[in-house]
């Protein structure tokens, strides 16, 4: 067994505790190293939609400017050391598995023993700091007061990409009490982003940010043009700001506000003197690699990978199906975690899609895709359910193949990496 895999297997060992928001082991658990979180130049990425993309798009902007940039993000896509990035680049297995160890040490110091994403946090802020990185850019796993990303006590700044329903369970039934989690990463001082456009969550962000004497931005859309976005090939998204051209190769009609949301705090950041400019932003954020969003993995048939995960998620994604396919039905292949909002979802898609393929991520909190199936047929969006999602994704894509159309691969990001093998295996046939 390699260290590498040593360490997953210290990782997989913690994920038995399940998931424990809450900040008293992470925080004694960063103590014992000295805080490393505080020794960055944080800046810190709640919200419901776009983190992951704000957090690729704004570190591939610092990288540029010749500045190295740590990126913590989640979920893990491909292998654990993906969701840890030096400019860009899933940090150095080695480099990882050293981090883990030092990290698993510690724990066993430690009464209450930390979680998988503790643990993982930990990892995050310890390699950056091990690594010499200036600037850490760090995504909230889930809500912000009491994510374990939240023991940052003056990052550069608290940013909100949005707030719309998101994990019920965890956070609350209304916008609002959602948006009080996510404010939680507000720290006294600090300049707040908020990106959405929800009157009841800029309430109670403008509320928190009043509280903790911190100025709140917002985007300027004074500022900002946007060309046609409109074509699957090439770089795909673009907007004018401030009289400069910027593009993006990440694709969906979503990153168009994401990318504005970058562009505006780059600018909060070039007001404390960070030096930047903006041609380097612009060839950072035009080189950008992400995975998962409105991803195109093969052309034929074409084959698109979009974690929409959510309502408001699921939404932009139809925008992006109408915009970009013109009357074109493709085909879905979809999977969910159970406490999402998913029959809403067959309404949204029925209109839009030919036929959907059903089946389970990888995730003790999947919904069977027998259920799911019968939802979406209930909804009358023919649906198809499968036992595992390489023979899902291998009948969706001989469909398509036969009948040259599209397919769109949804749902969790948890099925990233399964997609990305079964698409593997049929390309070595």
């Amino acid at each position: 067994m390699t260290e590498f895999e040593k360490a997953k297997e210290i990782l997989k060992k913690a994920s038995r505790s399940g998931s424990r928001l809450g900040l008293e082991r992470i925080l004694e658990l960063v103590s014992i190293f000295d805080n490393p979180q505080d020794k960055l130049k944080t800046i810190h990425v709640a919200g419901t939609n776009g983190k992951g993309s704000f957090c690729a798009m704004i570190s591939a902007a610092l990288s540029a400017c010749g500045y190295k940039t740590g990126t913590f993000s989640s979920p893990v896509m491909l292998e654990v050391n993906d969701c840890i990035r030096i400019n860009g680049l899933p940090v150095d297995e080695s480099v990882f598995a050293k981090a883990v160890f030092k990290i698993d040490a510690a724990s066993k110091q430690m009464t209450d023993k930390p979680t998988e994403f503790e643990m993982l946090t930990a990892v995050a802020f310890y390699i950056f700091w091990q690594e010499k990185c200036v600037f850490a850019v760090v995504e909230c796993g889930m809500g912000g007061d009491t994510d374990s990303t939240n023991v940052i006590s003056k990052p550069l700044i608290s940013v909100i990409t949005n707030v719309t329903i998101d994990h019920k369970d965890y956070l609350g039934n209304t916008v609002s009490e959602i948006a009080s989690h996510k404010a939680g990463i507000i720290k006294s001082g600090v300049p707040v982003y908020f990106g959405g456009n929800d009157d009841e969550a800029y309430k109670v962000v403008l509320q928190a940010a009043k509280a903790n004497c911190s100025v709140l931005y917002r985007p300027d859309y004074e500022s900002v043009s946007f060309p046609d976005n409109g074509d699957l090939n090439g770089d795909d998204v673009h907007i004018n700001y401030k009289g400069i051209d910027y593009c993006t190769p990440l694709r969906g009609s979503y990153q168009v506000c994401n990318l504005l949301n970058v562009l505006s705090c780059i600018d909060i950041l070039a007001e404390q003197g960070i030096s930047i400019s903006p041609e380097l932003v612009r060839k950072g954020i035009a080189s950008v690699h992400w995975e998962g969003r409105f991803e195109k993995l093969c052309d034929d048939p074409l084959v698109i990978f979009d974690g929409a995960h959510n309502y408001d998620g699921m939404k932009e994604l139809c925008n992006s199906i109408k915009r970009y396919f013109n009357g074109i039905k493709p085909v879905i292949l979809i999977g969910v975690l159970a406490d999402k909002d998913y029959r809403s979802y067959a309404d949204m898609l029925r209109p839009l899609v030919n036929c959907a393929f059903a089946v389970a991520p990888d995730s003790p909190r999947a919904l069977s895709s027998e259920k799911l199936a019968e939802c979406f047929n209930g909804f009358g969006l023919d649906t198809k359910a499968f036992p595992d999602i390489a023979a899902g994704f291998d009948e969706a894509y001989s469909y398509c193949k036969l009948k040259q159309l599209p397919l769109f691969v949804i749902g969790s990001l948890y099925m990233y990496k399964d997609i990305k093998n079964a698409l593997k295996k049929i390309n070595s046939k």
